[in-house]
């Protein structure tokens, strides 16, 4: 079943505060449907502030993209997720993942516990969904993404999320068509892709700073999309009917650019 397109923006707090929020209310007037902020302690403040702020602002849905488990115990996650679902009447969603490359040294620097293995990590977004659906109880149902790349994470997301996104990088087409074959089969979850790359810009926050543009376009990689608003809208059509995409997530820097591509394309 093809799902509605729909747009998000992750857009970290890395000016003064009032150039941030009229950021935030471009993005809700440009058709964007959700607002998102990175899980970087210290860099920016609280996801939890932000996205309610941004809730008392606008209209917009918003969520964390993503929480990293390992920063983070279980039943406060998911306790602030149920929060924020019930302060913004229901427009939150959590996103979450098993933690970002470097997150070792982070946890280090931070004098936390050392970041379990995989299979630690993986229990630990298990228990933090367990928490908040018991949170939400049966009248209540806070959305999950989960930010998934091996077989086990994809098990774990199939059974637990409502929308999925894969870690990626420089993986061309036909592999992210492998990785997203089960899931668009069953047609149950919302498949994402986050792009941080536009043209030649790389959005902070969402990908490293020495990604190289023409590396990821040439592997035809799915992380890139053309400055160009008509052939980014052809790629995007491309990309659902191919692989089964419709939630389609930008960085903050290229909102304002690719506002006519949300414009044609978001609900249809």
């Amino acid at each position: 079943m093809t799902k509605p397109f729909r747009f998000g923006v992750v857009a970290p707090l890395r000016t003064d505060l009032p150039t941030w929020r009229d950021r935030v209310r471009r993005v809700a007037d440009s058709g964007y449907s959700t607002l998102l902020v990175p899980d970087f302690p210290q860099m920016q403040p609280a996801p939890g502030p932000m996205l309610a702020t941004v809730a008392a602002l606008t209209d917009l849905r918003v969520g964390t993209w993503v929480y990293a488990s390992p920063l983070r115990p279980a039943w406060l996650t998911a306790w602030e997720a149920h929060s924020l679902s019930l302060v913004t009447e229901g427009r939150f969603e959590m996103g979450i993942g098993t933690g970002r490359p470097g997150i070792e040294d982070e946890l280090r620097d931070k004098r936390m516990p050392p970041v379990p293995p995989p299979s630690g990590r993986l229990a630990g977004v298990r228990e933090t969904v367990r928490a908040l659906r018991e949170l939400d109880g049966p009248d209540h149902h806070t959305p999950v993404a989960m930010a998934v790349y091996g077989s086990k994470a994809r098990a774990l997301a199939a059974e637990v999320a409502d929308t999925v996104t894969f870690a990626l990088g420089d993986q061309p087409r036909g592999d992210v068509e492998r990785l997203a074959r089960d899931f668009r089969a069953a047609g149950k979850i919302e498949l994402a892709l986050a792009v941080p790359v536009v043209g030649d810009h790389v959005a902070p926050h969402m990908a490293s700073p020495d990604t190289d543009p023409a590396v990821l376009r040439a592997a035809d990689a799915m992380t890139v999309l053309p400055d160009d608003p008509a052939a980014a809208v052809e790629e995007i059509q491309r990309r659902r009917e191919e692989i089964g995409f419709s939630y389609f997530i930008f960085g903050a820097d290229v909102a304002d650019r690719f506002s006519p591509v949300v414009a044609e394309l978001a609900g249809r």
